[in-house]
């Protein structure tokens, strides 16, 4: 939680290599970042993630690990039981919430109305994930739940840039963190093997995010 709330900001990614995974890994790494979400989207992705789980240990000391994109209980206790730090999802699923208050782990589920918000706050769950926060109203979405629930924690996914002008619209809005995916792991720079410049994008947007936070 100090991470999230001191750096605010976690990369997003999958891949099925693992040794593709890795090294964008460790490329966000180098940039200063130290939490990073890798998505349940494929086959036998807990097997990378087990592996990512291996190497940050190894080379990664500070890294935090959280894994995404989970959306039952018993895909959050496989997870768990290799490492997961926290565990994010795209929608909110009380029993996923139940187990990780157990293990005290982080959940971080994905809401997109007041009522939803509301409903994983008194579960327990301390950030909700605003998804597709893009699709659903934006910066101006954010501004809104914010003015009747104050103390309300956001991670924003969905449309997040690493560019600052886009970053200062939702940190302004009231963002506590933001989640990037493919705006920062492009196509072409992963079939390029381009880390330094996934490094690159990552420390850019750490530093506008301190710089908007300074301001504010």
């Amino acid at each position: 939680m100090e991470a999230i709330f001191g750096t605010g900001f976690i990369p997003v990614f999958y891949h099925p290599d693992t040794q593709t995974a890795e090294k964008a890994m460790y490329a966000c790494y180098r940039a200063g970042v130290r939490l990073f979400e890798f998505t349940n989207r494929g086959d036998f992705a807990h097997d990378v993630f087990a592996s990512l789980e291996i190497f940050a240990a190894k080379k990664c000391p500070g890294l935090i690990l959280g894994a995404g994109t989970v959306t039952d209980q018993a895909t959050a206790a496989l997870f768990l039981q290799l490492g997961a730090s926290f565990i994010v999802g795209p929608n909110f699923n009380p029993s996923i919430a139940a187990l990780c208050n157990r293990r005290q782990i982080p959940y971080i589920p994905g809401c997109a109305t007041a009522t939803e918000v509301g409903n994983a706050q008194e579960a327990g769950c301390d950030i909700c994930k605003i998804f597709p926060a893009d699709q659903i109203g934006g910066p101006s979405f954010v501004k809104s739940l914010k003015a009747p629930m104050p103390r309300s924690l956001f991670l924003i996914s969905g449309g997040v840039k690493p560019e600052e002008a886009n970053l200062q619209e939702w940190f302004r809005a009231g963002a506590t963190c933001v989640g990037m995916g493919s705006a920062l792991f492009t196509n072409e720079l992963i079939n390029a093997e381009n880390w330094d410049s996934i490094s690159g994008l990552c420390k850019r947007s750490l530093e506008a995010i301190a710089r908007v936070r300074t301001k504010q």
